[in-house]
């Protein structure tokens, strides 16, 4: 079976550990359908970029501040819509089996969203993480992930990210870091180790670090 040994693990949330599509989909389809977007081709870039980012995508020529302003709303209509949040498959067991391990949260989501997705999955939040507030610059920016493995203190090269989306499979590359990707959507970004979901992760720790084994 292929196997990665690392030092620590940098998670993203959202399609990683929660799924949370069904939410995604119908806020940004009735903020696309406002703007008179096309909903479909709309929710082809929203995964893994903070809200404001998005709508700098679909919306190239209108003012950032108008983003910004969209994406607090837009947060806050996430925050409180929390029907279909689920873990992803294998998600609770894999989190209890890396407790004690080096990791962190590395979400696009801000503290609020990523509180209440984690909890109406039922899973523990991790004790370090970076939020949207703590970052300057969105996914696919690498600012993040560097984050997170600064505050571990490891080097980015000993640290392995697990993402579902284009965005945080480009964010982790950039911060020069392996990348497993996890779920249908990330199977089309070439990570290094590609699986459907958490249950075909087994996690052990060892004199070297953090052995991942995949299924095949």
């Amino acid at each position: 079976m292929p196997a990665l040994t690392t030092k620590a693990l940098l998670l993203d949330m959202d399609g990683t550990l929660v799924n949370s599509d069904a939410v995604v989909e119908r806020c940004w389809r009735r903020w696309a359908e406002r703007h008179g977007l096309d909903p479909d081709e709309a929710l082809k870039v929203v995964h893994g970029r903070q809200g404001y980012a998005t709508m700098a995508v679909l919306l190239p020529d209108r003012p950032m501040e108008q983003n910004y302003a969209d994406n607090r709303v837009m947060l806050a209509e996430e925050t409180a819509d929390l029907d279909g949040v689920v873990p992803v498959p294998g998600t609770p067991d894999f989190m209890a089996a890396i407790e004690d391990l080096p990791h962190a949260l590395v979400t696009s989501a801000d503290e609020a969203l990523a509180q209440a997705r984690m909890g109406a999955a039922g899973l523990r939040m991790p004790v370090t993480r970076v939020t949207a507030e703590r970052v300057g610059a969105s996914k696919p920016d690498p600012e993040g992930f560097l984050k997170g493995a600064a505050e571990l203190g490891f080097d980015p090269a000993d640290c392995v990210v697990f993402e579902d989306s284009e965005a945080g499979i480009q964010a982790g590359r950039a911060a020069g870091m392996r990348v497993v990707g996890v779920g249908a959507r990330a199977a089309a970004f070439a990570p290094d180790v590609h699986v459907m979901d958490l249950t075909e992760i087994t996690v052990e720790a060892t004199e070297e670090g953090i052995r991942l084994t995949f299924a095949e």
